[in-house]
């Protein structure tokens, strides 16, 4: 593997790393959020990963890194509050909160962000690399 194929892995890495931000603001956006109906409700989502290693399994350049497959919705059971004097509330007194833990979302912010920056510093260790190569053939 060729030293450029770096940059092509830590962009999918950071790509897919971006997808998760994103996901995991939504979900806390909504995290409060209430509804009238189950099927209203909304899902926490969550990001599907895999490795793309097509090509490079094979000893060729290229195709290697993180693929997004999808964002799928959380199977948990949502919050169901009895709350009859709520403006949301069904006929029969309750309103339904999404399946959305905070503080898991908190984390996974937390565990992309570094992640995210782990890419970020492992392309700037390549760009150096190839710099000091460039400097050494000046010699």
């Amino acid at each position: 593997m060729s030293l450029f194929n770096v940059f092509n892995i830590t962009a999918s890495g950071m790509s897919a790393q971006s997808m998760r931000l994103n996901t995991t603001a939504s979900n806390i956006a909504n995290a409060d959020s209430v509804s009238s109906s189950i099927d209203e409700t909304y899902r926490a989502r969550h990001p599907v990963f895999a490795a793309a290693m097509q090509k490079a399994a094979a000893g060729q350049e290229g195709n290697a890194g993180v693929q997004v497959l999808g964002v799928v919705e959380s199977n948990k059971p949502l919050n169901i509050e009895y709350a009859p004097d709520h403006p949301m509330a069904d006929n029969e007194g309750y309103i339904y909160k999404p399946n959305v833990n905070v503080i898991e979302e908190m984390t996974n912010m937390i565990s992309a962000s570094r992640s995210y920056q782990t890419n970020v510093q492992l392309a700037e260790s390549a760009k150096n690399m190839l710099n000091k190569t460039l400097v050494l053939g000046q010699k």
